[in-house]
């Protein structure tokens, strides 16, 4: 059915370096199984897929996906022919319109014939293939949200809409690449089950890119297992995923025992959202914890129980409805929702990490350093205030700037740009730091993080997944912050390399005596990191412990989640 001869890819850097993403890669898959292919970050897996999606171009070898066979000298028309074979389902995306559940599964059908989705008569979609539609919704679990729009789902209703919309254009092959990766444990046992029931029912060839051992094994008939952009060995889940977590390092020996002194203090904390269909979607409220100094807490929960917005609340990019967020600064209290430069000294120490994160698509890893250093080095706030004196710019709006350094770039620029400004005014606030202070200040981290300094001077679209991950880390740590905000940031990573970065993480924090409050699914990375843990469910706490493993062992029972039991 899937046929793979000798395939090779190379890519050229802008410094005319050579990477080999693929290397004389073969292999089989019949109709009807679901094929694993494992490996570490940078070991060629997206690349394979992109090539078998027919979006990339192979230098060497064959590629066959039923009656469509492309190799280097084919035209595009046969890779256009190829992407009609395949459906894929690519890590972060979420391609949807912003339209209902059952709409956006319509607009895919109407394409199938018509050509065009963005352009789609839905009454016609609707009479031609609503039942359709409605089978689709029915095999990835979504009947009960069809009417829904598409931009309130979680982020694991939304995985399945995505699936349910590639099923609509009937692919002999479908292809994921980490689907699941930023799900919890309950949706991603739902998309798990979702892929099996599609694999069942429809016959459909699977490929499934994973780096989660429980996925594979959950999953695959058969396991391929890539090292540096070739096969190293294939075989059952359960042989190679041994194979694969053999090269994990052992946990760093360091304990992270926070002291009795209150730095963070969540107080009352409400906040109400609302849909504008459907009424009420997400009440937080009656959330009061404390967080002590070099505390690592971990905030777990199904999706959707609040957990994202009540760190954003911490990070003061979210207002609560009531109640307040403190924190301890040089000694004195602060609110992080009230403006000024109280809050200003709070964001120079503060570290956040989005789950959605994004670098400088075409800037340096040294460059971005630099301009980060700006945004939080020591003696920002004073040297930004003076610099807005000049300029005749108030405390608060000082201040309403520099909170846009902690959003991701693309939200921050959106924000500028509702306000007629350009997105040069935070580097005329926040100048970038030299380039040798930079790279004095980055080298124990990118030593931690077991990053070369080489990369310094590549550009983040020339970097690894995995690469990609560690140095926006890098960029959040650079400055040394007190209090660190992770949002689920590393469900990119494989468990070799996740390991090196929780070891990393340990290692920093203890040294640099950095408070840690994380969202994770992850839940062998909460337990070797973590030393507390509140649970949520609905918006509100349900549960507080010193206990990891009992409280993460009840959080995956919670969540029914049977590939993380081995059941």
């Amino acid at each position: 059915m899937i046929k793979v001869e000798n395939v090779s890819k190379d890519y050229e850097l802008d410094d005319g370096t050579k990477v080999t993403a693929l290397k004389d890669v073969s292999f089989e898959v019949k109709e009807g199984e679901i094929l694993g292919i494992m490996g570490k970050s940078g070991s060629g897996k997206t690349t394979l897929l992109r090539a078998l999606r027919g979006v990339e171009h192979i230098d060497e070898g064959s590629i066959t996906v039923g009656e469509v066979t492309v190799t280097p000298d084919s035209s595009q028309f046969y890779y256009n022919n190829l992407k009609k074979e395949t459906a894929i389902h690519l890590q972060r995306s979420f391609g949807i319109w912003p339209d209902t559940v059952r709409e956006n599964v319509l607009r895919k059908l109407y394409a199938r014939e018509y050509f065009d989705e963005g352009d789609a008569n839905l009454e016609l979609a609707d009479s031609e293939f609503g039942q359709e539609a409605d089978e689709l919704l029915e095999l990835v679990s979504l009947t009960h949200k069809k009417d829904h729009y598409a931009s309130v789902l979680s982020g694991g209703e939304k995985q399945r809409l995505i699936m349910a919309r590639q099923l609509a254009k009937q692919p002999k092959a479908l292809l994921l690449d980490e689907p699941a990766t930023m799900a919890c444990p309950k949706t991603k046992q739902e998309i798990l089950d979702a892929v099996k029931k599609i694999n069942k029912e429809l016959n459909i060839t699977v490929i499934v890119v994973s780096h989660l051992p429980e996925i594979q094994k959950y999953l695959a008939d058969r396991v391929i297992l890539l090292e540096d952009g070739e096969i190293a060995d294939e075989g059952s889940a359960e042989k190679i995923c041994d194979e694969f977590m053999e090269g994990m390092d052992d946990i760093v020996d360091i304990k992270n025992i926070p002291t009795d002194e209150d730095v963070i203090q969540v107080n009352d904390i409400y906040k109400r959202f609302y849909l504008l269909t459907g009424g009420e979607v997400l009440q937080i409220e009656d959330v009061n914890f404390t967080v002590q100094k070099e505390n690592i807490l971990s905030i777990i929960g199904p999706s959707g129980a609040g957990k994202t917005v009540l760190l954003r609340m911490l990070g003061g990019l979210e207002d609560p409805d009531k109640g307040e967020v403190l924190y301890d600064v040089d000694g004195q209290w602060a609110d992080i929702d009230i403006p000024g430069m109280g809050r200003m000294k709070i964001r120079s120490k503060l570290g956040f990490m989005h789950q959605e994160f994004a670098l400088n698509h075409y800037a340096t890893v040294l460059n971005q350093l630099a301009t980060r250093l700006g945004y939080k080095n020591q003696d920002v706030v004073k040297d930004a205030q003076e610099r807005a004196r000049k300029i005749g710019l108030s405390e608060e709006l000082l201040d309403s700037f520099y909170l846009l350094t902690d959003l991701p770039e693309v939200e921050a620029r959106d924000r500028l740009r509702q306000v007629g400004l350009d997105a040069d005014i935070l580097d005329d606030l926040f100048p970038k730091f030299p380039e040798t202070a930079t790279k004095e200040a980055v080298a124990d981290i990118f030593e931690s993080l077991d990053l070369d300094m080489d990369i310094l001077h590549r550009k983040s679209y020339e970097l690894s997944g995995g690469q990609k991950v560690r140095v926006m880390l890098a960029l959040i740590l650079i400055s040394r912050p007190k209090f660190l905000l992770l949002d689920e940031p590393f469900g990119d990573l494989d468990p070799v390399t996740l390991r090196d970065v929780t070891n990393a993480l340990k290692t920093i924090s203890k040294d640099y005596g950095i408070t840690i409050v994380m969202i994770s699914h992850n839940t062998e990375f909460i337990k070797e990191l973590s030393n507390r843990a509140v649970f949520m469910d609905d918006g509100k706490i349900i549960d507080d412990s010193e206990d990891i493993d009992e409280i993460v062992d009840n959080f995956i029972d919670f969540c029914h989640a049977d590939y993380l039991k081995g059941d």
